[in-house]
This record gives structure tokens, sequence and C-alpha cells, in this order.
């Protein structure tokens, strides 16, 4: 029975289905044989056939593959490329998300990988020729400053240091002249014309000042006329006071030297006195010779471009070329991983299959599950179970599935698994799925649609069999048995004897006969009846006392 009705209906085998048994006989024989007339008995004789042992149950289409497909990389939808109920094909793009960072992330990552390799190359690379020759003149000049250094000062560096130096003097002397000058003014000549100039700008300020007061003050003119000229006189007294202060100035100027001019000179002569200083010192270190430091400079020097000359020569290092190939490789990861991250940026279907969900609008987040989907070439049914029958099951075992959808058309099918947990529903029953995988069929199957399974739980080729009528048993024994026909009399009524047998697969029609019989036995169906020979109930049909 199916597990909505707690039980499969089975046809297993030990099972004797009796069908179109008229009366059950119960009971034991006292003797093995027993004789009857009969009008019309039914019997059937022992044949070699194939038999089939079946159940149904019945289940819902499921797919054997579906997706729930997401994005794994964060971004804006671009574009929606699919609709509920298309078709589409393995790695067909659904979902567009905006790349445009995803893309610049492969660019630099592009290009540091350029670089990276570049870096190894000139590593790995010979050196170049006017790199070698520069190296070399590196040394050269090095090597020459060294001997320079420790050679000492010659005559003629000696004899430009003491021109320095009587050049630097001369400077002073020049220098001090100059401010000299500045502070000892003008001649005598030069300060009485000076003292005559002030003399006479103070009078004509002091006449100017007085006729700008008169105007103010006085009461011939009117208001209109004093108004009218007041503005010259004024400008007049102004500029008398301005040539009065340009004369004093001057005077000054010749009295007590200009200062912008005297602090000019005073930091002149300090520079010459400095520069004096300096051509001294140098000529002081020339006639002492080369200090230890300044020898072992120069030969720092030179060890430096003797060791770049060496290191140009004998290329890079094993651990310089592996630093460069490691950076290589990672940045060959960082592109790879750049491009996985563009790459998921388009999300595409992982197999052929049918949309049946699409949850994201361009200008969303993409977040959640975006589209969902089936693969319709794995659809399958799946049935529940109940644990009693379970065992009865096997993969492989064949079946034909129908639809309740088009419930004349068989589809093909065999078992493909059986869970090994079970599940258990609301009331308590315990049922395991088990899967079966649908054939070729033209017909447009759904997931979710309700099918009905039968599947052949057992096969027996070549083997005995007699109708199901024609098996009796006895319950207190549990002894199986039937009447199998030993002759006939002269009334045409059959004899019969009750035969063991032992039986084996049965369906609805016929029943395997394991021992007891042989093929071309005869025996009865139905209820045979014989009280003078211990056989008790109700006669049966074609039979008579």
């Amino acid at each position: 029975m199916f597990k909505n009705n707690k039980k499969w209906l089975w046809g297993i085998a030990g099972v004797v289905v009796l069908i179109g048994i008229w009366y059950v006989v119960w009971g034991r024989s006292t003797a093995d044989s027993a004789t009857a007339q009969t009008d019309g008995t039914e019997t059937a004789v022992a044949f070699i056939g194939d038999l089939s042992a079946s159940a149904t149950a019945s289940g819902q289409v499921e797919a054997q593959r579906s997706g729930q497909l997401q994005f794994t990389v964060s971004g804006t939808v671009a574009e929606v490329l699919v609709a509920v109920g298309d078709v589409v094909a393995a790695k067909q793009p659904l979902v567009q998300l905006d790349t445009t960072d995803l893309a610049r992330d492969v660019a630099d990552a592009e290009l540091n990988l350029q670089l990276q390799q570049a870096n190894l190359a000139e590593l790995q690379a010979a050196p170049r020729v006017e790199d070698v020759a520069a190296a070399e003149a590196a040394v050269a000049s090095t090597t020459a400053q060294l001997a320079d250094v420790q050679g000492g000062a010659s005559a003629e560096q000696i004899a430009a240091a003491e021109a320095s130096l009587r050049a630097a003097q001369a400077d002073i002397a020049a220098a001090q002249a100059r401010l000299n000058e500045a502070r000892g003014g003008g001649s005598t000549e030069e300060i009485a014309a000076a003292q005559y100039e002030v003399a006479m700008a103070q009078k004509a300020e002091t006449e100017a000042k007085e006729a700008h007061v008169q105007i103010l003050v006085s009461d011939r003119l009117s208001d209109d006329r004093r108004a009218e000229i007041e503005p010259s006189f004024a400008a007049r007294s102004l500029q008398a006071q301005a040539d009065l202060a340009a004369a004093q100035a001057k005077l000054d100027e010749l009295v007590n030297g200009n200062g912008d001019t005297i602090a000019s000179n005073q930091a002149s002569v300090a520079a010459a006195v400095a520069g004096r200083d300096v051509a001294q010192a140098q000529l002081d270190q020339l006639r002492e010779g080369p200090t230890a430091a300044e020898i072992a400079s120069a030969q720092a020097t030179l060890a430096s471009a003797e060791a770049s000359l060496d290191s140009l020569m004998r290329g890079a290092t094993a651990a310089q070329v592996a630093t460069a190939e490691a950076q290589v490789r990672q940045a060959e990861v960082q592109l790879a991983q750049a491009q996985l991250a563009l790459e998921k940026g388009t999300l595409v279907a992982p197999f052929a299959g049918l949309i049946t969900a699409v949850n994201l609008s361009p200008g969303e987040q993409a977040s959640g599950v975006a589209v969902e989907m089936v693969d319709m070439d794995s659809l399958e049914v799946v049935l529940d179970v109940d644990e009693v029958d379970v065992g009865q099951v096997a993969v492989g075992q064949t079946a034909v599935v129908t639809l309740e959808t088009w419930p004349d058309e068989e589809i093909g099918s065999e078992v493909t698994a059986v869970e090994p947990s079970a599940t258990v529903d609301s009331n308590g029953i315990v049922s395991f799925a088990v899967h079966l995988g649908l054939g070729q069929t033209e017909l447009p199957v759904l997931v979710g649609m309700t099918a009905n399974a039968n599947l052949v739980t057992a096969n027996r080729d070549n083997v005995l069999l007699v109708p199901n009528s024609a098996i009796r048993l006895d319950r207190d024994t549990g002894v199986y048995s039937v009447n199998q026909v030993t002759g006939r009399d002269e009334a045409g009524g059959v004899v019969v004897t009750a035969v063991n047998v032992t039986i084996g697969l049965s369906d609805n029609q016929y029943t395997q006969i394991s021992s007891g019989l042989n093929e071309g036995d005869e025996v009865v169906l139905g209820v045979l009846t014989a009280s003078d020979n211990g056989f008790n109930g109700p006669p049966g049909p074609g039979l008579r006392r």
C-alpha cells in the first residue's frame, strides 16, 4: 500500500492469493484419496512458465538536480537575462552585474604582472654593454680620486690656494673701503651747499604756511572765493614742507652717511672675511696633506664602484631570482583572482534546465538567491515506502509509471536508489524514500506531478505454475496442498488425491510449485467435497455427493 494508506499492496513470494475460489475447505483428510462424480468440475494443468511479483505505490515527480543560484561577489544588478519558464543551456548567462570596478581590478592586476615579469627578465638577462662600460668608468674614476688623495697636494694646487687666499684678502680691503666711504659722508663744499638748500627750504616753507593762514583768516574774501583759492595755498604749503624734508635728509646723509648703504657694506666685509678664512683653511689643508678620514672615504667610494661592477658581471643571485619569481607567481594569483571575480559578476546556468524563479531586478543590490532552476532531464519519481515493505525493494528493479495527468500513458522506469535514512511523519509512521528513474517519454512531465508506480519485486523464469485457486491451506499445520486429478470413473467424475506441495512466488493469477507436482499434472480448481472420504464443507460448483 502507499504510505498514505499505511501499507503497500504487495504480491510477495510465499503469500498465496486465492482468487476465484468459491469456498475454502479447511480440515484434515483421513484418507489418501477420494472419488466424486461431476457434471463439469473445473480443472487445470500444471505448466512451465514465467512469473513476476509486483507492488504498486504512488509519489511525486521531482528533479534529481536543481539549483538555487546566487552571486558570490557583491554589486548592482545591471541586467536580468532570463524569465520564469525559460529553458536555458549550460553556461548560459542569467543575470549580469555592473562589472566596471571588477574590470578595473583585472587591468591593474595585468599591469602588475607585466611589471613583475619585466623585473624577473631583467635579473635573468646578461648585463648590457653600456652598463658594464659605465661601471668600469666609475671604478677608474674612483681609483684616480683615491690616488690623488693619497698623493697629497701638488705645487700647482698649493699655488692656486695661495692665489685664492690673496684674492680673498683683496676682497676684504675693497669691502672695507666701501664701508668707510659710506660712513665718511660728503665734502665740505657738498655739506655747505646742502645747508644752504635747507635754509632756503625752511624760508619757503614758512612763507607758504603764512600765506595759507592769511587766506583762512582774511575777512576781505567771500566764502566762495576762499573756498575757490584755499586748496591751491594748502597744496603749496604741503609741497614746501616736503621740499624742506628732502633738503634736510640730503644734508643728514652728507654729514652722517646712508644707513642702508652702511649695512650693505658691512655685510660685504663679513662675507669677504669668511671667504678669506675658507681660502686659508684650504691652503692649510693642502700644506698638511690628506687626513685619514679623507683617505677612508676615497677608499670606500672605490670599493663601492668595484662591488657594483662585480655584481653587474656576476648577474643576479639565486635569492634575487627566487624572490622575483615569487613576485611573478603572486601577481599571477592576483590576476587569476581578479579574473575569477569578474567572471562571477555574471551568473550562469550550471546545467541545462528550466528557470523556475527569478528574484532580482536591474538596479538592485545582489543578495540572496537570484535564480532558481531545475534540470528537466533529471526528473524522477520519489515514493515513500513503509518500513515494513522497504525490504522488498532493491536497486535495479523495473517499474512502470503512470501520471495522474495522463493515466493511460505508461513510462518505463527502474529503482535507482533507496535512501538509507528514514523519515517519520506526524502519525509516527516510519518510511523510506525510494527513487525511480524515468525513461524516455514525449509527455511534458513537470516537477510536482503525482505519479503511480507498479514495481516488479521478483521474477521467476521457467518454473512450474498452477492457478491460485488450486491451492489449499491447512491453517492448523500451515501445509499447502492441491487436489490432483488421478483418474475418472465411469460416470465422468474425477478421482483426486490430496497432494502436499511447496509453493514459491505468486502473482494475482498463478503460484509457483517448487515441489509436489510435475509439469502436465492436472489439478482441481475451487473446492472439492467427498464426505465419505473425510472431506467436509459445502459442495463446490460442478461437484455432487
